[in-house]
């Protein structure tokens, strides 16, 4: 049997990740799960575009020609987002800066990859979330009476409950979980900051019947979500899931097929609702764990509810629809998310 020797490629990405991130920038564990994945996407791409195999790629791969058409792959093939493409160059020029220190053999090719630009696009983007009935229907086509189908259903209820970022639920230990009064569980967020944030009742019994399962053991310091193989559930893994659910689910909610929903959508709903509720910024901003007010007020001006009931405020006479066809629904925040 062959044995493969790490190449300067690979010791360079192991330098990269063990002691340049985290020693001596000091990013935080999901900055540096956010490079790792867009490391492994150009490295697929480039073993894929190339024609060789991932553990014979090398420094001379890392070119800025290489990094262009993987960007444009990103927005072509997996139909990524402006701020996702932007969000995967961002990584690549961070490596590029540790190769041009560790090989100044390779200086001008990290110069032109450094070149690259990000690309500039709408800047106010359309906020995608699930009304009411939307997420109804999607909750509805999770299986209950199977093992895998009370994980989902208890990740996508906590999901939508706290409205935090997938990889916060995905760090969730069984001991950040809270399942009697005062019901509440433990985010690990960005930057290392620690929140707590409520659950409702019956979400803290949807996460007491899923710490029970015979197949945990005592442990508390396990994840509380994971696969078929007993390991941690990933991003990727909640992509699908979702997605699976989302296209059973419009044959009943055909506005779904209208919406590009994705793990991050969830967040917004959460957002949204708590908006509709009436729960001022601040306590919206603290529940997702935002870092400046400015992030939670995107969710005022994706709302088109409330700028509906905020025109016909300004034009109460002139512009208002007649009380029996346009009189507005009152969002019960409570109710549905004890519907979870």
């Amino acid at each position: 049997m062959k044995r493969i020797r790490p190449n300067q490629l690979g010791l360079c990405v192991e330098k990269f990740f063990r002691e340049y991130l985290p020693t001596l920038r000091g990013m935080s564990v999901h900055t540096l799960r956010s490079y790792r994945d867009a490391l492994i996407l150009f490295l697929r791409f480039v073993s894929a575009h190339c024609g060789r195999h991932l553990e014979d790629l090398d420094l001379d791969v890392f070119t800025a020609e290489h990094v262009a058409q993987f960007l444009m792959s990103l927005e072509i093939e997996r139909h990524n987002s402006i701020a996702t493409r932007n969000t995967r160059l961002a990584a690549l020029h961070t490596f590029a800066r540790f190769l041009a220190t560790e090989s100044p053999e390779h200086l001008a090719e990290m110069q032109r990859v450094l070149g690259l630009p990000f690309k500039r696009g709408a800047r106010n983007a359309p906020i995608e979330y699930l009304e009411s009935a939307e997420t109804e229907a999607v909750l509805a086509q999770i299986d209950r009476s199977t093992e895998t189908g009370q994980r989902d259903y208890a990740l996508f209820a906590l999901m939508l409950n706290t409205g935090a970022r997938v990889q916060e639920v995905l760090d969730i230990k069984l001991s950040d979980v809270r399942t009697e009064p005062p019901y509440q569980v433990r985010l690990h967020g960005k930057g290392g900051k620690v929140r707590i944030c409520p659950i409702w009742a019956s979400t803290a019994t949807l996460m007491q019947a899923l710490a029970q399962h015979p197949a945990r053991g005592e442990t508390t310091d396990g994840p509380l979500f994971t696969n078929r193989r007993g390991g941690k559930l990933t991003r990727f893994g909640v992509r699908y899931l979702l997605n699976k659910y989302v296209a059973a689910s419009t044959a009943t909610a055909n506005t779904l097929k209208e919406k590009r929903i994705h793990p991050h959508s969830l967040r917004h709903t959460t957002a949204i609702y708590l908006l509709k509720a009436g729960v001022d910024f601040a306590t919206i901003s603290q529940w997702l764990g935002h870092s400046t007010l400015n992030t939670t007020m995107k969710y005022a001006r994706a709302d088109l509810d409330l700028k509906r009931h905020a025109l016909a405020q300004v034009f109460p006479e002139a512009l208002a629809p007649p009380a029996a066809s346009g009189a507005r629904t009152q969002v019960d925040l409570i109710g549905w998310l004890r519907r979870l």
